[in-house]
């Protein structure tokens, strides 16, 4: 006979927070709003996006993303609702998240009649639910079917006179706040004697400074260890590129944000990958979180065989 165990204070407390962590986004509103533009930008976020997933089948999913050990925090749906059973199913939807404490938002993009007609005649296909009819019927009646929908949205967003980017952008903003800190930030080391890497928006130089490869103690060392760390940042010029650098990256990020760019890869490099551009990564990345983005790291050579 299996025992049972009771769940630990440690592991229910653990589940609590996986619990409080989980984020559940709908897209809803209008078709030909932008529903699909809208779910890639999430995509690039970082949100796990299904796409034109039946609401009832939203409460195993969360369900099971919820549960212990899953690794997806934030889900982001793109429900189509265009009947009357449809907006039950999503009521229960909203209901089971209720009961399970789990946040959810619900992004709700419309657009004038005039505007989704043109955009529906240009892809020349008819509206889900023109039924032969007219296309404007079609709007009319789906409109009326959103428009408790709408009024329970958290985020509306009139996508009328919006290009791609500016939708993006919109959507950033509602999501994630303004300005630089939208813009996610990738630092990675690397060696010049293997190659400058081809996907990097910004490439560092730092060879300037004293290798720690000809110090013997350090030479096994790499730029993760504190001795080479040390040896690399007291370095004559070090912290003054680092202020140089970071600020002009600021202003450049700064820039980015107001153009619907959102990722950015820096890589700084020196002759091996090994010291110099590892610790120089490390502390770069920290300027620029001092400054409130969102930074990761990797080296790129650290892997190799020297």
């Amino acid at each position: 006979m299996t025992q049972e165990t009771e769940p630990t204070q440690e592991t229910s407390q653990k589940s609590t927070q996986e619990k409080d962590s989980f984020e559940v986004l709908l897209i809803t509103g209008m078709s030909g709003a932008g529903r699909s533009r809208a779910a890639d930008s999430l995509e690039d976020m970082g949100w796990y996006v299904i796409d034109n997933l039946p609401p009832k089948m939203l409460i195993p999913l969360v369900d099971m993303m919820t549960s212990a050990g899953s690794q997806i925090h934030r889900l982001c749906a793109v429900v189509d609702v265009r009947s009357r059973d449809y907006f039950n199913d999503l009521a229960a939807v909203l209901s089971h998240l209720e009961d399970l404490d789990v946040r959810y938002r619900i992004l709700f993009l419309d657009a004038r009649d005039d505007v989704l007609v043109k955009r529906y005649e240009s892809v020349r296909r008819p509206h889900p639910l023109q039924h032969g009819g007219r296309l404007i019927d079609g709007i009319n009646e789906e409109r009326e079917l959103l428009s408790r929908l709408k009024e329970r949205a958290d985020i509306v967003i009139d996508t009328s006179e919006l290009s791609i980017h500016e939708l993006s952008t919109r959507l950033y903003e509602s999501l994630m706040g303004k300005g630089p800190s939208t813009v996610a930030v990738h630092i990675f080391s690397f060696g010049f004697k293997y190659g400058i890497p081809l996907d990097a928006d910004f490439v560092a130089d730092v060879r300037f400074l004293p290798n720690p490869f000809w110090v013997p103690e350090l030479r096994k060392l790499n730029g993760n260890d504190e001795a080479v760390r040390d040896y690399v940042l007291e370095s004559e010029g070090a912290e003054e590129f680092l202020e140089s650098y970071s600020s002009a990256l600021l202003t450049a990020i700064d820039g980015y944000s107001k153009e619907d760019k959102h990722f950015v890869t820096i890589a700084v490099g020196c002759t091996g990958g090994q010291h110099r551009s590892v610790a120089m990564s490390q502390a770069l990345a920290k300027k620029l979180r001092q400054k409130g983005l969102v930074v990761t790291v990797s080296a790129r050579e650290l892997e190799r065989t020297r």
